[in-house]
Formats: structure tokens, C-alpha cells, sequence
């Protein structure tokens, strides 16, 4: 018993033909609103929650007898800052399996969302080693490399979101009016 191959194994009778794309899209690209308002909530409370750690830490202390010390929110602005980003891994992956994948086969905003990925990933290695690092070197670069992107990330998400489809698009072409002819 023979099984039947896929349409696109088949070879056609036509030499020269284009064959045709092996990974095909298989459902929207654009996120319904529910996912969408997920997504869009979960960075934000990454993004807030980490640049205000960032302003409790380097700006905010409290005065004490011993000289100033951290604000009491500091922790905890790190700790919701964690959840935080425990959360945007968790929409990273639902991401790729229902977005990414489909955008990049449809040929859509690749360069844009591969920014946004290769960011995204960035940031989460640069998380890792923040917690992890036991060198006070690589943590201090480290450091430095994940607050400088993390505070860049809204604009590289705004530009793949409502720039990069129009920085694509054809412009009209421009047809010689009677004023041009001399």
C-alpha cells in the first residue's frame, strides 16, 4: 500500500516551473485584540517595571545615619521587574508559534521582527547572567548591555509595529504633468 505524496512533492510536467514554498501560512499574521492587549500589557509591565528599578536604584535613596541608603522599593521594583519578564518569555513563545512563524513565511517586516527577536533574545541573556554571573565584571557589562536595550525596546517594537510596512510599500510613480514639459 502506497502512500499518496503531497501535492507539492508531485513533480510537474512543466520544466522550469516554480516550485512551491514548503512552509506555507497557516493563519493570520495579526494577533486578535485579546493577544494583542496581552502582549502589548506584559511589555509594558516590563518596561515600567524596570526603568523605575532603574530610578529607584541610581536616583532614589533615603537618608539614614549611616549615609544614604537604597529605597525600600528598590527590591521590590526588581522582584516585580522578574515576574515580569517570567511573563514576557512566556508571550515570546506564544508569540513565535502564532506570529513569527507566519509573518516571516508571508515575507512580512522580517527586518524589523528579526530586530525585535534578536533584542528580545539579547535581553533575556543579558537577564540571565545579571542573576547568574558570579563575576563582577561580566555582571557590570551585563548590567549596563540590559538596562540600555531594555529602555531601546519600545522603539524597535514601534518601528516593527507602524513603520516598517510603510518604509516597504512602492511609492506611486510619478507621471510627467504638462507643467514639466518645456
Amino acid at each position: 500500500m502506497s502512500v499518496p505524496l503531497p501535492r507539492e512533492a508531485v513533480p510537474t510536467a512543466v520544466p522550469n516551473a516554480v516550485p512551491r514554498r514548503a512552509a506555507a501560512v497557516r493563519g493570520p499574521i495579526r494577533l486578535p485584540a485579546s493577544r494583542r492587549f496581552a502582549v502589548y500589557a506584559v511589555a509594558a509591565g516590563v518596561w515600567v517595571t524596570g526603568a523605575l528599578w532603574l530610578v529607584f536604584h541610581h536616583f532614589v535613596r533615603q537618608p539614614s545615619p549611616f549615609g544614604p541608603e537604597p529605597s525600600p522599593l528598590e527590591p521590590w521594583w526588581l522582584r516585580l521587574h522578574g515576574a515580569a519578564a517570567m511573563a514576557a518569555v512566556w508571550i515570546f513563545g506564544l508569540l513565535w508559534g502564532v506570529h513569527a512563524l507566519n509573518g516571516w513565511n508571508a515575507r512580512r517586516r522580517r527586518w524589523s521582527g528579526g530586530v525585535v527577536f534578536g533584542l528580545f533574545l539579547v535581553l533575556i541573556a543579558t537577564g540571565w547572567l545579571l542573576y547568574y554571573a558570579g563575576s563582577e565584571d561580566l555582571r557590570s557589562v551585563g548590567s549596563l548591555a540590559h538596562w540600555v536595550l531594555g529602555l531601546a525596546a519600545p522603539v524597535a517594537f514601534l518601528w516593527h509595529r507602524f513603520l516598517a510596512e510603510r518604509s516597504r510599500r512602492p511609492r506611486a510613480k510619478r507621471t510627467p504633468s504638462e507643467d514639466d514639459k518645456i
